[in-house]
């Protein structure tokens, strides 16, 4: 994501025990079904503990796909649902949580078979007729309607389900896709997906989301459009746009399918940024290693409640037309953010540091200032940095300050200055293998910062990084030294 910050775009309790106890008991009693003898297992635990989202995600399980059929109307914004999800069970289970905020439930079943449930805020709780073993896969139906939620984040921006003058746009960052669809959402729990969505068939409204579309068809007066991501995706990288779109498919001299999809009143704003789509590519793959997924492309549309670009997955959001470092960065999350995922979302600043250092490096191989020129203005609190010094300096970017802070500039920047005195340490030669080398090796995968400092020190066993780690990485303050 580009920093949530005005400087960033040109447009720019968890259920009390005694309550869960109770919500249990409440549902033995409930008509349905009594409670099976043989059930067995306990509940997965409602939330991961995320240092800054403690209620984001579940555990007990791991989501491997997401099914979602929705069918969208405009005019009165109503979304009607069904999400079938298959996961694995990591221990037995009695009964386990999903996250979705608003939204009516209508029926939950979990292999076929009806499945008692109960909300309490974000969670939905259900119970399957029969226990869970650990390492069983089973599937989970939930069937769900209403007007999905634009919610607002700690740090005041706009997330979830944001309604558009035509249609609506879906942004998940950090907790935001619990307003459309039931998940276990958090960046540790990547899935594939099939997103199919209908929309009236009148002609005006396309739906477009992750991955690649695989078909289309229209009956009884509505158009679906099918989308597939196979590889892995966190939930909070899902997206779906509709709206009036001037699509475009074309391909890169390597063969990889691009789509993007521009609100017409941008259309002709956005070419000349948008057009530089397959050079950008080309020398992200040169500096970062091959590309991790099957289909590029970007979505342009106009977004009253959003003020910041996005890297969902495949296909970047923009809330206007881009200018060409928002661009790099967005396609550079592909490798720093989307395949390489933060574990949790304290380790945000390994995808906002790297995503920040591409754009340093683009202008450096773009005849604009070098990477250490970029740099020594941060350090010197240069004015024509755009950034505020007091600002950068308010925490390190490895611990942000609270939820209302993960996207601040220490984040971004200090963030891209990690990088910086690490390639300072070890010359470029060693820091691209680096970091070709650490897309690669969690391609598709989740990391945190440990697993990153680790990396970096077997890399590179001769060299020293604890001033690095101490003061720039985890440090209070401005360092005394550039």
């Amino acid at each position: 994501m580009v920093s949530r910050q005005p400087h960033k775009i040109a447009l720019v309790s968890r259920t009390a025990p005694f309550a869960r106890a109770v919500g249990v008991l409440l549902l033995c009693a409930l008509p349905l079904t009594a409670c099976d003898g043989g059930v067995h297992g306990k509940p997965g635990g409602s939330g991961l503990s995320d240092p800054y989202f403690p209620k984001a995600g579940n555990g007990g399980y791991d989501v491997t796909h997401y099914g979602l059929t929705l069918a969208y109307d405009p005019g009165p914004r109503r979304l009607t649902g069904t999400a079938v999800i298959t996961a694995r069970a990591t221990e037995d289970l009695s009964a386990f949580d999903l996250d979705l905020q608003g939204m009516e439930v209508r029926s939950v079943t979990v292999e076929g078979r009806d499945a008692r449930f109960n909300r309490a805020g974000q969670e939905l709780t259900v119970r399957p007729h029969d226990g869970l073993d650990k390492g069983e896969t089973f599937s989970t139906t939930v069937r769900y309607t209403g007007t999905p939620q634009t919610l607002t984040d700690p740090d005041g921006s706009k997330e979830g389900w944001l309604p558009t003058s035509d249609g609506a746009l879906a942004l998940g960052q950090p907790v935001g896709s619990m307003a459309w669809f039931p998940s276990n959402n958090h960046p540790s729990d990547k899935a594939t997906y099939d997103i199919a969505v209908s929309v009236p068939a009148d002609g005006k409204l396309t739906a477009v989301s992750n991955g690649e579309l695989t078909g289309t068809t229209t009956a009884k007066g509505r158009t679906t459009y099918r989308w597939h991501t196979g590889e892995p995706m966190a939930s909070y990288l899902a997206t779906v746009a509709i709206g009036d779109f001037d699509v475009r498919r074309s391909t890169l001299k390597n063969g990889l399918p691009v789509y993007t999809a521009v609100d017409p009143s941008l259309a002709k704003a956005s070419d000349a940024v948008l057009g530089q789509l397959p050079e950008i590519m080309d020398w992200a793959e040169y500096n970062f290693g091959p590309y991790p997924f099957s289909s590029t492309g970007a979505i342009v549309d106009r977004l009253p409640d959003g003020s910041y670009a996005l890297e969902t997955q495949n296909r970047p959001t923009f809330p206007g037309v881009p200018d060409t470092a928002t661009l790099v960065h967005e396609l550079a999350h592909q490798w720093y953010g989307d395949s390489v995922t933060p574990r949790s979302w304290r380790d945000m600043w390994l995808n906002e540091g790297f995503a920040t250092y591409a754009e340093w490096l683009w202008d450096e191989d773009h005849d604009g200032p070098s990477a250490q020129e970029t740099f020594q203005e941060l350090y010197d609190g240069a004015k024509d940095s755009g950034v505020d010094s007091d600002e950068l300096w308010s925490f390190p970017p490895a611990r942000p300050s609270g939820a209302a802070h993960i996207s601040d500039e220490p984040v971004y920047s200090r963030g891209a200055m990690v990088l910086h005195k690490i390639r300072q340490t070890v010359g470029d030669d060693a820091f691209y293998d680096i970091i070709q080398g650490w897309a690669t090796t969690h391609r598709h995968g989740t990391a945190s910062t440990a697993d990153f400092t680790a990396y970096v020190e077997k890399k590179a066993p001769h060299k020293d990084f604890t001033l690095i780690w101490h003061d720039w990485l985890y440090g209070e303050g401005k360092p005394a030294h550039s």
